[in-house]
């Protein structure tokens, strides 16, 4: 059993110290948020948060976030009230959809540290996360308009 805290909540998950934490949180724990999208890291649709940190959940392991705080798009803001999520609205920044739970958390991620970056600084921190129908410059206002309102 590895115990880690996910979303507020403590959890023992029972599975094997290596398996990606990407599949404990869809699979066990049926939080379906976070989307599998390479398997590699290079993606960022499997974006949590571990300790604060944006994180690939396909390549860190079960034993990697055991006594850790794990934070998935369903924990960034129970009631959807983020102000990533509401830009996110106003922007109509999806398209699909599928990895934009991965660029919010991306995005969180920089303005927990940051919570008024530049535009380069924005396209620097978002580097790698990978939108295949290609929203990049609504995710970009939505992001400078979470800045501005956060």
């Amino acid at each position: 059993m590895t115990a880690f805290t996910i979303n507020g909540r403590t959890v023992d998950v029972a599975a094997e110290p290596d398996t990606p934490l990407l599949w404990i949180i869809r699979d066990q724990l049926k939080l379906t948020g976070t989307k599998f999208g390479c398997g590699i890291a290079v993606c960022g649709a499997c974006t949590v948060h571990v300790d604060g940190e944006p994180t690939r959940s396909c390549q860190t392991h079960l034993q990697d976030v055991a006594g850790r705080q794990v934070t998935t798009i369903e924990g960034l803001a129970p009631d959807a009230g983020h102000p990533l999520q509401k830009a996110w609205i106003a922007e109509q920044a999806p398209q699909c959809g599928y990895c934009q739970s991965g660029q919010i958390m991306q995005a969180a991620g920089l303005l927990a540290r940051n919570p008024h970056p530049s535009r380069d600084e924005i396209v620097a921190h978002m580097d790698g996360n990978l939108c295949r129908c290609g929203t990049y410059d609504r995710i970009l206002r939505a992001i400078e308009r979470a800045a501005q309102e956060g």
